[in-house]
């Protein structure tokens, strides 16, 4: 009976899940072998670049708007363990994992956040060091998948209280191919109310036309690897100055301003966060000032 049920929870589409799946992963593997390129992030690119997106995305129309203060975090120890299950628990053993840390608090959004994103890099990881075999990691992708899928299905969607919604566009830096990280805060402000959208490996032509043919309420440029604060700055100008909204809001991120958070001030953005929900909280907050400054002024 037990069976039965997890067939019919989680057969429907996982041949074309795990095609998904499979296709990035042997590209690399195919690439790797025949040009024998001495490219050791090359699978774990393609989990943050690929997989991860799909990960969270495909729960688009799905998760509920988190309520994220007051719900119970997930640590390092709890994630660490986690991310080992998906290469020996199946997909309806791996949803009882899951279901446990819900039952005791984490937020859907702290389950995507800190337990199966990480659980899929982990993945990655293990690969490109041999600790696990190509069919191992791309089952164990394919069961994050179906565990993502089966709790967006019981979470209804439920916008924020913004109204109407402000408007985001998100966008890696010019030329920074890692849209990991782009793609999850997206979803982090879709999620908390915004009406937001991102940009894959965009140039910078194509950002700046975007932001001047509609007026954004906010910006955020995120960047995993380093470049010149002086380029940086000059792409923050050349936002305000083409954007077709004169008072819009820019936020920067990734791993080289968490490094030096103060140079978000010295690049000209109005702030970042530590992660995507301190974004999310820092751009409500920067929303609604210039609002309250306006009704005291009546």
């Amino acid at each position: 009976m037990a069976e039965s049920k997890a067939s019919s929870m989680f057969g429907a589409g996982s041949a074309v899940l795990r095609g998904v799946i499979t296709a990035p992963l042997e590209h690399v593997r195919r690439r790797s072998a025949l040009a024998k390129l001495d490219q050791p992030d090359s699978v774990n690119m393609i989990i943050e670049s690929e997989i991860i997106p799909r990960l969270l995305m495909a729960h688009a129309n799905g998760l509920d708007s988190a309520k994220t203060k007051g719900a119970r975090p997930i640590n390092l120890e709890e994630a660490s363990r986690f991310a080992l299950l998906p290469l020996r628990l199946e997909a309806a053993s791996l949803l009882e994992e899951v279901d446990v840390f819900m039952a005791n608090g984490a937020s859907v959004e702290t389950i995507c956040l800190d337990l199966l994103a990480p659980a899929a890099r982990k993945l990655g990881e293990m690969w490109e060091t041999d600790e696990c075999d190509f069919l191992d990691v791309t089952m164990g992708l394919w069961r994050l998948q179906e565990v993502m899928r089966e709790i967006a299905a019981r979470s209804p969607n439920e916008l924020g209280a913004l109204s109407p919604p402000r408007t985001a566009l998100f966008s890696p830096m010019p030329g920074d191919h890692h849209n990991f990280g782009t793609l999850m805060i997206e979803e982090v402000f879709a999620r908390g109310g915004w009406k937001s959208e991102a940009l894959v490996k965009p140039e910078r032509r194509e950002l700046l036309d975007r932001l001047a043919r509609q007026p954004f309420d906010l910006a955020g440029l995120t960047l995993v690897r380093d470049c010149p604060s002086a380029a940086l700055a000059n792409l923050i100008r050349a936002i305000r100055n083409v954007s077709a909204n004169p008072h819009i809001i820019v936020l920067v991120g990734g791993r080289m301003i968490n490094e030096n958070p103060d140079l978000a001030r010295v690049v000209g953005a109005d702030g970042t966060g530590a992660d995507a929900l301190a974004a999310l909280e820092l751009a409500n907050g920067l929303i609604r000032a210039p609002a309250a400054a306006s009704l005291n002024l009546r």
